[in-house]
């Protein structure tokens, strides 16, 4: 999958414009970072990767074939529903049997460090459990991009790293990985960083 973002401007009604004349290329195997101040455009520029939202002008070129996942700043999932069934539920969806997708998710929450949370409610999780059993998750559903807003805007530092640890493995499994940050640290860990200021107007 190759993504081709060619000068790309966006506002809202009656607001000036976030960025302006924003063109950059996306490769599989690749994580970068979209970074700037509050205010600046980044989770709406995830919105225009992903095709939720137009912009003012310039258009997203995407070549090749993928899903697209998104894992928010503020992890959503079942209270009740266990940790096993959140990323089984991708397979299952596939037509996997429950055997096989528990299996396959089993494999997962292992990679993800989860395993021994498999059988807790969502509701228990810390917030880093959380935010990786999001990632793992959409891992699940094999997609070819990632987009993932402000994974670490609510961690510790420690949680926060094992965080940016996960997301790297995810960019070399020829997934595309576009996260908005403002923590440096998770800016650091990705192979090249898009700063929106040098685009404001």
């Amino acid at each position: 999958m190759r993504i081709e973002a060619r000068k790309l401007t966006h506002r809202f009604p009656g607001t000036a414009n976030l960025f302006e004349n924003l063109s950059f290329n996306l490769e599989s195997g690749e994580m970068v970072a979209l970074t700037g101040p509050s205010g600046c455009g980044k989770s709406t520029l995830l919105g225009i990767l992903a095709g939720w939202e137009k912009p003012i002008s310039g258009e997203v070129v995407t070549e090749g074939s993928g899903k697209i996942s998104w894992v928010f700043q503020n992890p959503l999932g079942s209270p009740k529903r266990t940790v096993l069934d959140h990323v089984a539920l991708p397979f299952l969806a596939r037509g996997l049997t429950r055997a096989e997708a528990n299996l396959r998710a089993g494999e997962l929450l292992e990679r993800f460090d989860l395993e021994n949370q498999a059988s807790q409610p969502y509701a228990t999780l810390s917030g880093g459990q959380a935010t990786r059993l999001m990632l793992a998750r959409a891992f699940a559903t094999q997609p070819g991009l990632l987009l993932v807003d402000e994974p670490t805007a609510q961690l510790d530092t420690h949680t926060a790293a094992s965080v940016n640890q996960v997301l790297g493995a995810l960019a070399s499994k020829n997934i595309i990985v576009v996260v908005a940050t403002h923590d440096g640290d998770t800016a650091a860990a990705c192979g090249r960083q898009i700063n929106l200021k040098e685009y404001a107007p």
